[in-house]
């Protein structure tokens, strides 16, 4: 399968980079690491270790693949969607933090596939790759239902060597993964502390509560997320990547813009939509917006 990968930071670079031990893949990212890359191959190691050498480009405009998918921060979507209308592809599966599907289907004419991946992943410098965790991708459609073109997709995972399922249930799997997002990050990035004491630790009843939130977010949506099952899968994803730290984590660390609108924001939007009460998460978005504001970070 030809695979464009937009969006080659971290995780982008893993899944790239384990997809072209078995397909043509092209990674579409920023220098020097795309640089690198060209000249050396990608080195992944970690969980998983391989040394390949993708295509890769800083330009992702005009070009064609079987699949592209977008893994790019979700405040940059709006602009991997411009540039993947340039271009020709059976489908776009978005792997990013948030809920960034209907922008992508929005601006493109092909099909958009939802996707989920919980795969661990730290880029250590130009080049290389770090997987802190070996995971699973999840593709599916939007509408919730099966899916040919998902299951060939999903195939293509496999394929090489990554752990991947084709999902009819989408949807609720979609705000499962937003309720994990909403309860992990906001905790882990205030408090710079690891996946697992977010969850575990002083923070764990605001975790917990920000995922019930999103849940009942869900629910008024009509998907059928219940609370426990939203605070099952944060315990778990907690549990697994105990030692990990969130991107969100991650980016408050090294005085970057967070995906608090992907994650906060988009539940807020939906909640005031549905008139569904979430202070829990309203107050992480509150605390969160303003360490941006005072590093001039907010783009508003």
């Amino acid at each position: 399968m030809e695979v464009l990968v937009h969006g080659a930071g971290a995780l982008g670079s893993l899944v790239g980079g384990l997809l072209a031990r078995a397909h043509d893949v092209t990674l579409v990212g920023r220098n020097p690491h795309v640089r690198r890359v060209r000249e050396d191959g990608l080195r992944i190691e970690g969980a998983v270790e391989a040394h390949v050498r993708p295509r890769a480009v800083t330009d992702g405009r005009h070009r064609s693949a079987d699949l592209a998918l977008v893994t790019t921060k979700a405040y940059d979507t709006d602009a991997a969607a411009r540039a993947l209308a340039t271009g020709e592809y059976d489908a776009v599966c978005s792997l990013q933090n948030g809920l960034t599907e209907e922008r992508l289907v929005a601006a493109l004419e092909c099909t958009v596939l939802a996707g989920t991946a919980s795969y661990g992943a730290r880029l250590l410098e130009p080049g290389r790759v770090r997987c802190t965790g070996v995971g699973e991708v999840v593709v599916g459609s939007l509408a919730g239902r099966r899916s040919a073109l998902a299951e060939r997709v999903a195939s293509a995972f496999v394929d090489a060597g990554i752990e991947a399922t084709a999902a009819d249930d989408m949807p609720r799997r979609r705000y499962e993964k937003l309720a994990v997002n909403a309860g992990i990050n906001g905790p882990s990035a205030l408090a710079r502390i690891a996946n697992g004491e977010a969850v575990e630790g002083p923070a764990g009843g605001v975790a917990r509560e920000a995922a019930r939130e999103v849940a009942r977010v869900a629910r008024a949506e009509g998907v059928d997320l219940t609370e426990s099952a939203a605070v099952e899968a944060l315990e778990a994803v907690a549990r697994d990547t105990a030692a990990n730290r969130s991107s969100m984590c991650e980016d408050v660390a090294a005085g970057r813009r967070t995906e608090v609108e992907a994650i906060y924001g988009a539940v807020l939007e939906r909640a005031a939509r549905r008139e569904v009460p979430v202070p829990t998460c309203r107050t992480l978005a509150s605390v969160i917006r303003a360490w941006e504001a005072g590093r001039g970070l907010r783009s508003e």
